[in-house]
């Protein structure tokens, strides 16, 4: 899972960046307009896995991980300025965005638009999407028109499809919502428009930058689309206990009275976002968290770890984390007759712990 912090400049989104995956990047750099990228990959907080790995004792244990990029160069106006190719490839590239936007009032760290107003930015930098967005589509609908007049008659029926599509996304974005905002999208138009780059279709977790004192989200904004979801974070906070040792940690998460790390939170809120879940694989070698889509299937699952496993796949071997949580090992699992035998249709669910068998 790829994240793009996102925000407007000075809204401490490289702060933020720091919380969440234990940087120490310098703050305040990049002017405005200016692209730059900093990213890091991290672990994927998960004590499942860590009971995996007391039971089986492996040489190795791995956990998912998630890509978080600190994408600078967005500011208002950029949506009639345009993007750089390099910019928009940095956006398009992610699975999903961290809009962070700023609640923290600083003297040292004047706001460009000189007064605090969280929805006023969250609906600034959502308008130069929609801006970027209509100019897209728009220019699609224009190439399709010329295509109709000079295409041949088989390939006007996909024509009309596309351009469907197209004329909805339209009027979505001219009445200035988000493409994410539509409810009834299918996995056909989803995968139409998969290659156009649409700014507004990507998830958003709104993430709020606060001061020192912890604020309710929802009194400071609100947030349109079922691929929204809201959060805040006590940012240079958060970003001074993720330099510390765990032990540490855990005695500063108590004093600011902070019941889980930035990190861990935007991460478990991410998965739900995006429809993200966790399966994991075993053996005396490695135990490994793995991240898949909510209703892949069992050969999707194969093919995640290893390409081979999907195409020589025979079946899955399935038992439940909890299952072993509750008999003790895999032996009492399979006593029991909790193990089950899967083929290639059956939809992982979160937590389960699959060993493939396959041939090639």
């Amino acid at each position: 899972m790829r994240l793009g912090i996102i925000g407007l400049p000075q809204s401490g989104k490289t702060t933020i960046f720091n919380a969440l995956t234990g940087q120490n990047l310098p703050t305040g750099f990049g002017a405005s307009g200016q692209m730059e990228v900093h990213t890091a990959v991290v672990p994927v907080p998960d004590d499942r896995v860590d009971f995996l790995s007391g039971i089986y004792q492996p040489k190795k244990t791995t956990y998912a991980t998630v890509t978080f990029k600190d994408i600078g160069g967005l500011d208002s106006g950029v949506g009639e300025g345009g993007l750089s190719g390099p910019l928009r490839n940095e956006l398009t590239q992610v699975d999903g965005f961290v809009h962070v936007t700023r609640v923290f009032a600083d003297d040292n760290v004047p706001h460009p638009l000189e007064t605090i107003d969280p929805q006023r930015d969250l609906d600034t930098m959502e308008s130069e999407f929609l801006l970027l967005d209509l100019i897209a589509v728009e220019n699609r609908l224009a190439r399709l028109k010329e295509e109709w007049t000079k295409g041949k008659m088989e390939n006007r029926r996909f024509n009309e499809m596309e351009t469907a599509v197209m004329e909805r996304l339209q009027a979505q974005l001219e009445a200035g919502q988000p493409v994410r905002a539509l409810d009834d999208l299918t996995p056909d138009d989803l995968k139409m428009m998969r290659g156009y780059g649409l700014l507004t279709l990507k998830p958003q977790l709104v993430l709020l930058n606060t001061g020192d004192e912890a604020v309710t989200p929802e009194s400071q904004v609100s947030v349109v689309g079922a691929r929204t979801a809201l959060a805040a974070l006590q940012g240079a906070i958060e970003a001074e206990i993720a330099q510390l040792s765990p032990a540490d940690r855990a005695d500063f998460l108590v004093e600011y009275n902070i019941t889980e790390p930035g990190a861990s939170r935007v991460i478990r809120l991410s998965y739900d976002l995006l429809g993200i879940q966790s399966f994991f694989t075993i053996g005396g070698d490695e135990v490994r968290a793995w991240s898949l889509p909510r209703g892949g299937t069992a050969v999707d699952a194969a093919g995640t770890v290893h390409t081979d496993l999907a195409r020589g796949f025979i079946r899955a071997e399935v038992m439940t984390i909890d299952d072993l949580k509750e008999l003790g090992d895999e032996k009492a699992v399979k006593a029991a007759g909790r193990q089950r035998l899967e083929g290639k249709t059956y939809l992982v669910q979160d937590g389960d712990v699959i060993t493939i068998r396959f041939n090639v």
